[in-house]
C-alpha cells in the first residue's frame, strides 16, 4: 500500500486510566474508564476518541461520495455510537452504528450514499467482516 499520511499516538499510564497524545500534540487527552466499565469517567475513553475519529473520517468519505453521486450533501452531518462488548469467546470487540443526516438529499439517495462512503471509509474498510456495523439515515 502506498502510505499518503500517518501519526502516531503514544498511550502512557494505565491504559484507560492514563494519557493519550499524538507526536504533534494535536490530540492529548487524560483518559479515564467510563463508570460502566467500572471506572470513575470524567475524562475521554477509547471508545469516544474512536467513535470521533471514525466519524469524521466517514463524513469525509460521504461528501467525497456525494460529489461523484450528485448528492448535495451540504449541512450533513455523521453520528457514530460504539459499543464496547464481550464475544462469546470471552474477547472483547465493538459495535458500530453509523447514522447520516442528509438534509438536503431524499431518503433513497441517503441510503444510497451512506452504503456507497461505508465502501470507501478506511475505518470502515479496516473493521470490515471484524466488527458489526449498522447503517443508518436520519
Amino acid at each position: 500500500m502506498n502510505i499518503l499520511y500517518s501519526t502516531t499516538a503514544t498511550a502512557t499510564g494505565d491504559g484507560r486510566s492514563g494519557h493519550t497524545a499524538t507526536e504533534d500534540g494535536a490530540v492529548a487527552h487524560n483518559m479515564r474508564t467510563p463508570p460502566e466499565l467500572g471506572g470513575p469517567g470524567g475524562a475521554a475513553n477509547p471508545e469516544q476518541l474512536f467513535a470521533a475519529g471514525y466519524a469524521a473520517c466517514f463524513h469525509s468519505a460521504m461528501k467525497l461520495v456525494a460529489k461523484s453521486m450528485e448528492i448535495d450533501a451540504t449541512d450533513s452531518a455523521v453520528s457514530v455510537t460504539v459499543g464496547l462488548g464481550m464475544l462469546e469467546s470471552g474477547a472483547f470487540n465493538l459495535a458500530l452504528d453509523i447514522v447520516v443526516d442528509v438534509p438536503n438529499a431524499s431518503a433513497e439517495q441517503s441510503q444510497a450514499l451512506v452504503e456507497r462512503a461505508h465502501e470507501v471509509c478506511p475505518y470502515s474498510n479496516a473493521t470490515r467482516g471484524n466488527v458489526e456495523v449498522t447503517l443508518g439515515v436520519l
